[in-house]
């Protein structure tokens, strides 16, 4: 009985995979007969779970919507108690549980029935969330980021629009990789099929293009690490001027007090760690290095320690003039010198 059950679970772990399975694919995964497999598939129905079938040589199997939950044994209200969670939790961009939460999610709204996705939906419309945090900088509606979610995990492909920084819009088809979360922003990395290279895209500049399709075999991701590959686009690849600094503080205090927008830390000792970044010049860069707080040395480029004298001089200037004697005149020329105020020149 617990084989039985056990092999029930993993093939209800397989039609969630969103795609058709034959019965010999899904005999051969399970270790069993395809006459087992019918039966197991019956055996679901009967729990609730409505199991497409096809006929004929290219036929399948296909989990279809509006299971009952019975392993969560969640009634209606609860389902729409988890999905209003999950999608709050994705929406709200909370650090640390929005990526699970699209995914949890994608894979609860596979299995509502329809009466109780459009009560998931018209609550969503109808709530506005008081949160004590900033909400993110550019929200994402939920529905995308499920349906990217679906994407990457069918490996289908994406066909969007496309708005940059500066406002243009282009069309691009993608491979979908994976979706990466920051506390701000959401991110699609993605195999871009026409330019034949990795890249990232925000997914609040994301419209989808349907139909999407056909299937790929999945590449090997740009990076193991994805979230460094991420912040190290989005604070350093993306612009013009890019620097390598050693700030004067250990790794886990810098990481504790800025974000991956700042750019990627490395390690240096235990009283120091590097810092890769990038800005739209060397002036905007000394700016951005001197805002995290840190003491730093300037490792390259050399330009960047003539950037740091020159507003090192323009900041004593400005506190020179400010330690000079004599009134102030808002909105003037600077400070009133020579006869008094209203005297006459005679």
């Amino acid at each position: 009985m617990l084989e039985t059950s056990a092999r029930l679970l993993r093939l209800l772990s397989l039609l969630q995979a969103h795609r058709e399975w034959s019965g010999a694919e899904l005999a051969g995964r399970l270790g069993v007969t395809p006459r087992t497999v019918r039966r197991d598939v019956e055996r679901l129905r009967e729990l609730g779970y409505p199991v497409n079938a096809s006929p004929g040589t290219g036929g399948g199997y296909q989990l279809g919507a509006g299971a009952e939950l019975p392993p969560l044994l969640l009634d209606d209200d609860e389902a729409v108690a988890v999905a209003v969670g999950l999608r709050t939790a994705a929406g709200q961009g909370i650090e640390g549980i929005g990526e699970s939460s699209v995914r949890a999610l994608a894979k609860l709204e596979q299995v509502l029935p329809h009466r109780l996705r459009r009560r998931v939906s018209a609550l969503n419309a109808y709530t506005v969330p008081m949160t004590r945090t900033a909400p993110p900088a550019s929200p994402v509606d939920p529905a995308l980021l499920t349906e990217l979610a679906h994407l990457c995990r069918d490996a289908e492909r994406l066909r969007f629009a496309y708005r940059g920084h500066d406002g243009a819009v282009s069309r691009r088809t993608v491979e979908p990789h994976r979706l990466v979360c920051s506390d701000r922003r959401w991110y699609l990395v993605a195999w871009d099929v026409d330019r034949a290279d990795w890249r990232t895209f925000r997914a609040d500049r994301i419209t989808p293009r349907p139909p999407h399709g056909p299937r790929f075999t999945p590449r090997t991701p740009p990076a193991e690490d994805l979230a460094a590959y991420v912040s190290q686009g989005v604070s350093t690849r993306a612009y013009a001027t890019h620097a390598t600094v050693r700030l004067l503080a250990p790794v886990e205090e810098v990481a504790e007090r800025t974000t991956p927008f700042a750019g990627t830390l490395e390690p240096d000792g235990t009283d120091a760690c590097i810092l890769r970044t990038g800005a739209a010049s060397l002036d905007t860069m000394v700016v951005h290095v001197m805002m995290l707080g840190f003491d730093f040395e300037v490792l390259e480029p050399a330009g960047l320690t003539d950037a740091v004298r020159r507003i090192r001089n323009r900041l004593d200037a400005a506190l020179a003039r400010a330690a000079e004697p004599g009134p102030r005149t808002p909105g003037g020329a600077g400070r009133t010198r020579g006869t008094p105020s209203g005297s006459g020149a005679g």
